[in-house]
């Protein structure tokens, strides 16, 4: 088995514009930087929303030099972006976007959460490019739940929705999978990935025991040293939630501000640039 070498705790909420409430799990600005290719994981837990009409979310801002990826659980978000990508992402969907060399987006909640209210749960993923791929062009995957690859676990333990991976929904431009598994109450498996690839589990709703010692709660997220290529899980009574995330390092330098995600300080200072003369272009005004 893998051994267990770091729990991170569910640390407070904070807003992101006035939509999503969302728990930060980790940060590539954290050091050491156990996650790569993966630089950030912000968790939107369940927060109910008024029907009230009011437009929430997040209006246009700039990204570049790496992807982001949207896994909607609850409710929905409205997404626009300067490439002509966008949509609106229901419950079970998931909307990968690759900034690349830079584009504008803005994300809000979907007109039937805006109009009738309800409950929002999602998680928002950034995923690094490596320095090859950093200047492609802008690009925009809608996943829809019904395309998502379900794989039943054995013995009725749960299923495992392939979002990236082996004959997953994503095309990737590194080797790395993404999970989304559901156990049943009481349900167990053993989990296989390779021993090079760094490894996280994040707990998104129950209690989950790991390699039959730790314990994982909603919000919590375990980092798996690279010593093995098993895991195994099992979820207390009322079943349990994760998501898991592999992928080979991308290992190259990372020089970080805000939205922007390059190599060097001087492609920072470029993309920042590039931005404020409008090359990353621009989003309609109208929203979805």
């Amino acid at each position: 088995m893998r051994s267990v070498d770091y729990i991170g705790r569910c640390p407070p909420p904070h807003w992101v514009g006035n939509g999503f409430r969302v728990h930060s799990l980790f940060s590539h600005a954290d050091r050491p930087y156990r996650t790569d290719p993966f630089l950030l994981l912000d968790y939107a837990a369940p927060q109910v929303f008024d029907a009230d009409g009011t437009e929430r979310g997040v209006g246009a801002h700039p990204h570049k030099g790496f992807e982001t990826v949207t896994i909607a659980y609850q409710g929905e978000v409205a997404h626009r972006d300067s490439a002509g990508g966008g949509g609106v992402i229901g419950a079970g969907d998931v909307q990968w976007m690759t900034a690349g060399r830079g584009i504008v987006h803005q994300e809000f909640h979907g007109g039937r959460l805006r109009e009738h209210g309800g409950t929002l749960e999602m998680v928002q993923l950034w995923v690094n490019l490596p320095a090859r791929d950093k200047l492609t062009a802008p690009h925009y995957q809608h996943l829809a739940q019904a395309d998502i690859p379900v794989l039943a676990l054995p013995d009725n333990a749960g299923s495992v929705r392939v979002i990236a991976g082996d004959n997953g929904a994503a095309h990737t431009f590194t080797e790395m999978n993404v999970w989304d598994i559901a156990l049943n109450g009481n349900g167990a498996c053993e989990l296989t990935v390779p021993a090079a690839h760094n490894l996280m589990v994040v707990s998104l709703h129950g209690e989950t025991r790991v390699n039959g010692t730790e314990c994982l709660t909603a919000g919590e997220w375990v980092h798996f040293a690279r010593d093995g290529e098993r895991i195994a899980l099992q979820a207390g009574a009322d079943g349990a939630k994760l998501l898991l995330l592999s992928g080979v390092p991308i290992d190259e330098p990372l020089a970080a501000y805000g939205p922007f995600v390059m190599n060097t300080q001087d492609e920072i200072r470029t993309a920042i640039d590039d931005f404020r003369q409008g090359r990353f272009g621009t989003v309609a005004a109208t929203t979805a």
